[in-house]
């Protein structure tokens, strides 16, 4: 009889190995995503746990199960009920002080939790809450790259000056009127300020900076970013802009969206040689004939620009105008060319 090969003999077996992955995995990943879950009573917490998310659930209160899985490094309370007093023993949590990434979006909370027991806390979400205040800011790790407090009553920006290491700032939807405390965030890549009450553009010496969102705010000037030249994305539509200024040291940008503002007249943007979408819709531009020279340098690369709702928007021939000023144009307001 032909000997038969075991995986000692004959290598590995794929399917062995693809049911012991699935094996690993799902002892360490547990997604109970929209399992409309009012507690945890009747769920397995193996200890083995890296990974647990709990988005989209009816949970009020913390199971103290969750505080003792020691490999965990993703938490999420994603869109439950969970309010301050609940939330109150995570801080005691000594097991998962190796926490990377806790979120807590879309609750009941009114302040900033204590999470200071998370000594490597990468990536913090409070945002979709009630918080009034970014107090207890300084007692999280200064570990943080990601920090997203957006759709809160925040109205003052305090408490992140040890964040050194930090990457993304989301402040969205708040009550900030200042900019300010920026100075020590050295590292930023990216800051999100859309829907506040900010009326000056104040980066307390960031340069490093690749994309900023002032969108919807009350901003009368597009200066203030002269010192970015890292530049890459700035989103300033929806304020009260009347001229384009203080943008000819943006050679990086790609992305200028400045619609929905006070714009009669293209203007500063002449040397953004990398410029590829450039958004100018629902302004007062009234002509073309210095289109072409406002845009010189990104005249071969742009390929997406938005004009419409403008007065010159309305000419005859409007689009053929446009694909005459740009060689590679791939969009003109909602039409794509192929």
């Amino acid at each position: 009889m032909e000997a038969t090969r075991t995986p000692a003999a004959a290598g590995s077996d794929p399917v062995a190995e693809e049911e012991e992955e699935e094996d690993d995995s799902s002892s360490t990943v547990l997604d109970l995503t929209s399992f409309q879950l009012h507690d945890l009573e009747s769920v397995e917490l193996p200890l083995s746990l890296t990974e647990l998310d709990l988005t989209a659930n009816r949970l009020s209160s913390l199971d103290s199960r969750i505080g003792t899985l020691s490999n965990l490094k993703k938490l999420s309370f994603r869109q439950n009920l969970i309010h301050d007093n609940a939330l109150e023993p995570i801080s005691r949590w000594d097991a998962l002080s190796a926490l990377e990434e806790l979120v807590l979006r879309d609750n009941k909370l009114m302040k900033i939790p204590d999470v200071s027991i998370f000594k490597k806390l990468l990536v913090f979400d409070v945002s979709f809450n009630e918080i009034t205040s970014l107090h207890g800011l300084c007692k999280v790790s200064n570990t943080l790259k990601e920090l997203y407090v957006s759709k809160n009553q925040v109205s003052k920006i305090e408490e992140i000056d040890h964040f050194y290491d930090l990457l993304i700032l989301e402040l969205g939807c708040n009550r900030l009127r200042v900019m300010e405390n920026f100075q020590n965030l050295t590292n930023l890549q990216e800051l999100w300020l859309g829907r506040n009450r900010i009326k000056v553009v104040n980066l307390c010496g960031l340069k490093c900076i690749k994309k900023i969102s002032l969108q919807s705010n009350r901003l009368t000037s597009t200066r203030g970013f002269e010192d970015c030249v890292a530049l890459e994305e700035l989103y300033l539509s929806h304020n009260g802009i009347a001229k384009m200024e203080g943008l000819s040291s943006l050679v990086n940008l790609r992305v200028l969206d400045v619609s929905s503002n006070k714009i009669t007249q293209v203007n500063d943007i002449q040397n953004l040689t990398q410029l590829e979408d450039l958004w100018l819709n629902d302004n007062q531009i009234e002509s073309f004939e210095d289109l072409a020279e406002a845009v010189a340098g990104s005249k071969e690369k742009l390929t997406t620009i938005y004009l419409e709702n403008n007065p010159c928007g309305k000419t005859q021939n409007y689009s053929a105008t446009l694909r005459g000023i740009f060689p590679n144009i791939q969009q003109i307001d909602s039409d794509v060319f192929a």
